[in-house]
């Protein structure tokens, strides 16, 4: 059975996260690991690159965890801390523009990740109107070179 009082301290953190993580953080990797991951290996085809900056931006969140939290959407901050750090990843390996639109990552988790209009508003801390909203809009318009 699982203590959810149990601190995550006690559980190693993954490379690059800090040792002394609060438990809310924790819970945050844990559900937003996946996601991350899945929408870095499409701007960075090795598997180690895309999981390098997840972890980068990880520790990037977890510096900034309690600014996040007082924030009025810590996930849309979270969101664009690892958006910054995929481009910066992407940039590095292929030579490829510092960002792009952020349509394109609503059609990129939608069409190539897989995932529908709530989860993604779940994702980039949103809600879910404006993402059915924006991934219209994109579907008339083409996505700009993905």
């Amino acid at each position: 059975m699982t203590n959810r009082h149990t601190s995550a301290a006690e559980h190693p953190p993954e490379p690059g996260e800090p040792e002394d993580l609060p438990l809310e953080f924790a819970a945050f990797c844990e559900l937003h690991r996946p996601r991350y991951l899945s929408y870095a290996r499409v701007w960075l085809t090795e598997q180690v690159d895309a999981a390098t900056a997840v972890q980068q931006a990880f520790a990037e969140i977890a510096v900034h965890w309690r600014d996040l939290l007082t924030s009025p959407n810590p996930t849309a901050l979270a969101w664009q801390i690892l958006r910054t750090t995929v481009a910066e990843h992407s940039r590095q390996a292929a030579g490829t523009p510092d960002r792009h639109p952020a349509d394109d990552d609503l059609a990129i988790l939608h069409y190539v990740v897989g995932l529908a209009a709530p989860e993604i508003a779940d994702v980039i801390g949103t809600d879910t109107a404006s993402v059915a909203g924006r991934l219209r809009r994109t579907m008339l318009h083409e996505a700009s070179g993905w």
